[in-house]
């Protein structure tokens, strides 16, 4: 395989290289048992080399294409963030919130953004390679967090993708029911939620599937191709929620926005925590690094850009929708759609209906496409199997991982009923998240002192890190239980402290290329905040981590350390598109 070490003769080059360094590869008479071998796999960390030094082949038939321009990284972030969400979570927690639900996005937003700076920075600086957090985790501290990484990521991915697709196939056919002639003729089994059997644990959707199956094939089609289904049907989306937006500006009655904020500043600061989630998304546009024409510059750009266009539509939304209806006079299931009726537009309600479809419908692709370009990635690094890492000669697409995602998702759409899985989603991203932004503080206290940093300071510093993370998870329960106030004080007390040992006692390197602001304070204040909302979730989601965290260490136990290879990608083979430069 000419990929970047998906094949037999990566292998054989790590395990010369291996013995020469002793590492943890080499025979197995060399490791004194298995525990002290799986311990120094664990550690292994993937060399991290400036973009300028990985070795690039253009021209081969075997590798990714860089189609995808700056415009088209910001129709993917926007695409993978805006769902059907905007239409109907902007409008059930205004109904707690008030007209503050504004003030609700931009916490979330600004939370968010912090985070995509962190990502932005990691973007700009390792090589245009696919692995998103799972590679900044790799490079930044080993093998084994890599893979947890991954592997918590990858379950929110497969989940989700199955809840679009029933939430995308159930707006489709309430369109079809339009017609007169398909009104109340479509069974359950078909879209609209699904056949229940066994208690409602099996449930039957035929649409969902299919769904599944045309996506898929676009984007095994070629990159090209579902980057131009993503923008049309991203900006068909866009142009519906403007129109909405400026529609709704003519009926607004500002009177409706007083009391700002009916339920006090917890309820908006509650609406914050549930509406962050409804800007996740933008690390989608780290995935398509190595489909990237300008990776250094475009990404993050695109990263950040993409995510200042979904807080500016989602704060219009709330204005529009708080001051059209008074808040309390909000529906449940589709308010937004409601306060339009009210008024006596219905026409608005259809546009809802189609922008629901399109923002469903990227949301679900560009997860897709996310979920196999990491395939991929744990491919070519050997902590998957090989299969993993091929790529279609003609088309450039890696059709194993794409499909093994699609297959994976129609199977849990089309029998489950994943919506009783909606309590353990969102663990991923927090995880990944806040294990990005320790990346950004790692890497910059390697540079500092040319990768010798000394183990006390790095122990130091990780336990610091581990500190912030405990103030915010501990913070977090005593807003969600009101547990003693003294455990509120002495987790701000602990986390501040660690924030001051970060700032006072690490040393930190300047960066090239786009360098996140505030280091170590942003980064900090992003676990922080991620380990506070961690807090907010479903105890089944804390029970979900920790048993799939013991799941990944057992396989990883059993087949990554033998076969994983972290020197698998010091070369990168790319497809040059016609008339287009890499760099």
């Amino acid at each position: 395989m000419g990929m970047g070490g998906g094949g037999g003769g990566g292998a054989d080059h790590h395990l010369q290289k291996s013995r020469s360094n002793n590492s943890p590869y080499s025979s197995p008479t060399t490791s004194s048992s298995f525990l002290s071998h799986f311990w120094s796999s664990a550690l292994r960390v993937k060399p991290l080399h400036s973009p300028s030094e990985v070795s690039v082949r253009t021209n081969s038939g075997d590798g990714l294409v860089r189609r995808l321009g700056l415009f088209d990284l910001i129709l993917i972030g926007i695409g993978a963030s805006i769902g059907a969400g905007i239409f109907v979570v902007t409008g059930t927690v205004a109904r707690d919130a008030g007209p503050g639900v504004t003030i609700s996005f931009v916490l979330a937003g600004i939370s968010c953004v912090l985070n995509a700076l962190c990502f932005a920075e990691l973007a700009s600086r390792f090589p245009a390679v696919v692995g998103g957090a799972y590679l900044y985790a790799y490079s930044s501290f080993n093998e084994l967090t890599a893979f947890l990484v991954f592997t918590q990521i990858m379950l929110d991915y497969h989940i989700g993708a199955a809840s679009i697709a029933r939430s995308l196939a159930s707006y489709v056919v309430t369109m079809f029911e339009l017609f007169p002639f398909f009104k109340d003729n479509i069974p359950n089994w078909i879209g609209h939620g699904g056949e229940e059997f066994f208690g409602g644990v099996l449930s039957i959707n035929i649409l969902a599937p299919i769904l599944l199956v045309l996506l898929t094939v676009i984007l095994c089609w070629g990159v090209g191709e579902s980057s131009a289904v993503n923008a049309f049907m991203t900006a068909l989306k866009i142009i519906i929620v403007i129109i909405i937006i400026l529609v709704g500006a003519f009926e607004v009655d500002t009177s409706n926005w007083s009391p700002f904020a009916p339920n006090g500043f917890k309820e908006i600061l509650t609406g914050a925590t549930v509406v962050f989630f409804a800007y996740v998304g933008f690390d989608a546009v780290a995935n398509s690094a190595e489909e990237s024409k300008r990776p250094q510059r475009d990404l993050p750009i695109g990263i950040i850009g993409s995510l200042l266009v979904c807080v500016a539509l989602y704060i219009g939304v709330c204005l529009v929708i708080t001051g059209m209806v008074p808040y309390k006079l909000l529906g449940e299931d589709a308010p937004l759609s409601e306060a339009f009726i009210s008024k006596g537009l219905k026409f608005v309600s259809v546009l809802i209906s189609i922008g629901a479809v399109a923002g469903l419908t990227t949301t679900l692709l560009v997860g897709l496409y996310v979920q196999s370009r990491l395939y991929l990635g744990l491919g070519r690094d050997g902590l998957l199997p090989s299969i993993f890492a091929r790529v279609h000669p003609k088309r450039h697409t890696p059709i194993h991982s794409q499909i093994w995602v699609g297959i994976v998702a129609g199977v849990l759409g089309g029998l489950l009923n994943v919506t009783m899985l909606s309590h353990i989603l969102s663990v991923g991203s927090l995880t990944g998240y806040s294990v990005v932004a320790a990346c950004v503080l790692a890497l910059r206290w390697k540079d500092k002192t040319s990768s010798q940093i000394s183990s006390s300071s790095w122990r130091e510093g990780l336990i610091c890190l581990f500190m912030v993370a405990l103030g915010g998870f501990v913070s977090g329960l005593y807003y969600r239980v009101n547990i003693s106030v003294i455990f509120l004080m002495l987790a701000l007390f602990v986390a501040v402290l660690a924030c001051i040992a970060l700032y006072f006692r690490q040393a930190y390197a300047d960066t090239p290329g786009f360098a996140c602001p505030g280091v170590p304070l942003v980064p900090a204040v992003c676990i922080f905040f991620n380990m506070f909302l961690f807090a907010q979730l479903h105890y089944e989601a804390w029970i979900r981590f920790v048993v799939l965290s013991l799941i990944s260490i057992a396989v990883y136990a059993f087949y990554g350390q033998y076969h994983a290879d972290p020197n698998s990608q010091e070369t990168v083979i790319y497809y040059r598109a016609a008339g287009e430069e890499v760099r």
